[in-house]
């Protein structure tokens, strides 16, 4: 058993940058990080190579994907498929999102991202 301390907490990001990725725990069949997007501000993300669930534990926002949009808020949950198109916008309250990924984050990709390619 492990507790995964701080996963899903907001934190501001540093200045200068758009948003923040923390990864808090990482084995190969999963990864789980916390996302961090301020009021306003920009998720800039590509899609990724491993399927994704998000829960927002604080903030509200819309995400848009090909299918449509939603205004998700705490308490939202999201499963995203490995390679869909998919962002934040409308952030109208810090946004803090706990993400799961399955494998692990960059797990399938040739290269593995780092933190700034995470978005």
């Amino acid at each position: 058993m492990r507790i995964v301390d701080g996963a899903g907490v907001w934190t501001q990001p540093p200045a200068g940058v758009a948003n923040d990725w923390v990864e808090h725990l990482r084995v190969p069949d999963l990864s789980v990080g916390t996302y961090c997007i301020p009021a306003g501000g920009l998720d800039d993300q590509r899609p990724h190579t491993e399927d994704e669930i998000y829960v927002v534990t604080a903030g509200r926002a819309r995400i848009v994907t090909p299918d449509g949009t939603a205004e998700v808020g705490p308490g939202s949950v999201i499963f995203v498929p490995a390679g869909e198109e998919h962002r934040f916008d409308e952030v109208t309250e810090d946004l803090s999102l706990l993400v799961v990924f399955a494998p692990a984050y960059g797990s399938r990709s040739a290269v593995r991202p780092t933190g700034s390619d995470r978005g």
